[in-house]
């Protein structure tokens, strides 16, 4: 698959512990971008952070925090992203959608052999 040089980015932050059908939300989001042909996802784990209610979460040594911060990225072109909307808009009950411009560099994958 070839991305235009032109593209954008969709990032989902979220909780660790949020569920959608008794399932891990940010599995449920990823397996629904593959369901709809994107380009791939990425789910990063942070180890620090807060939302919109201020409450803190974060990975002491002594207590380790059963929700952790989660950003799941999607980069594609805007008009593929813009599948996955009506499903955040659904699934994502607490937390924060963006969309951006970014100029792709390079998206390659290597051949099965």
């Amino acid at each position: 698959m070839r991305l235009p040089q032109e593209g954008a980015l969709l990032r989902i932050f979220i909780g660790e512990s949020d569920k959608y059908h008794g399932k891990p939300l940010y599995e449920q989001i990823v397996v629904k971008a593959r369901e709809l042909g994107l380009a791939g996802a990425t789910v990063l784990r942070g180890i620090m952070g807060f939302g919109a209610d201020s409450h803190m979460h974060s990975a002491k040594i002594m207590r380790l925090s059963e929700d952790m911060p989660i950003v799941i990225e999607l980069v594609d072109t805007e008009e593929n992203l813009n599948k996955l909307i009506p499903f955040l808009d659904e699934t994502v009950t607490e937390g924060l959608v963006t969309l951006e411009k970014v100029k792709v560099i390079k998206y390659r994958h290597s051949e099965i052999r």
